[in-house]
């Protein structure tokens, strides 16, 4: 039975390994040199600091995956949009992992506080990517084409978006906006 938890310092060796797959053979991220474990490790860093989640996805004690959110953009206006990141080990996949680990990420988001998440999906052939977030009630808004190279190719992302929680129908409690 898998487990989503909050990740540890432990993490990061799987947590690379997974990234680093996805960088070398995959288009879901237009990455092409794969990051240390250092570099993952001051990205989760980066991540919680801002108080917001770095999830992994564990089953027999091995990690099969982890998802994180992080702002959208760095200024203050944006501090209640997200971009979701969510990767899966090889072996996890079509066993419907991602989808419950990406559920259990938006629920920690909407806990957070964050009304808007934003999906930027690399290569508009990632059906795997763009279905689990669609079946999760995602809106494509839109396809950037052609803006990555990697593996020989142009690659498009897919912009996708997200509400949670009440959304934009209200403001943000009086202690959020200013915050």
């Amino acid at each position: 039975m898998p487990l989503i938890r909050p990740s540890q310092d432990s993490d990061l060796d799987a947590i690379t390994r997974i990234y680093a797959h996805h960088v070398l053979h995959g288009t879901g991220t237009f990455e092409t040199t794969p990051p240390s474990a250092a570099d993952m490790q001051s990205r989760r860093a980066d991540v919680l600091g801002k108080g917001l989640p770095w999830l992994v996805l564990e089953e027999d004690g091995r990690l099969l995956g982890f998802a994180y959110g992080n702002w959208f953009k760095p200024r203050p206006a944006y501090r209640f949009s997200v971009e979701d990141s969510i990767y899966l080990a090889p072996e996890a996949a079509g066993r419907g992992l991602g989808k419950a680990l990406l559920a259990e990420l938006l629920a920690e988001l909407e806990r957070g506080g964050i009304r808007k998440v934003m999906a930027v999906i690399g290569d508009s052939a990632n059906t795997g990517s763009i279905g689990v977030h669609r079946a999760l009630g995602f809106e494509q808004v839109g396809v950037v084409q052609s803006c990555g190279w990697k593996f020989g190719r142009w690659l498009d992302i897919v912009l996708m978006q997200k509400s949670l929680g009440q959304g934009d129908t209200c403001p943000p409690a009086e202690q959020e906006a200013l915050a």
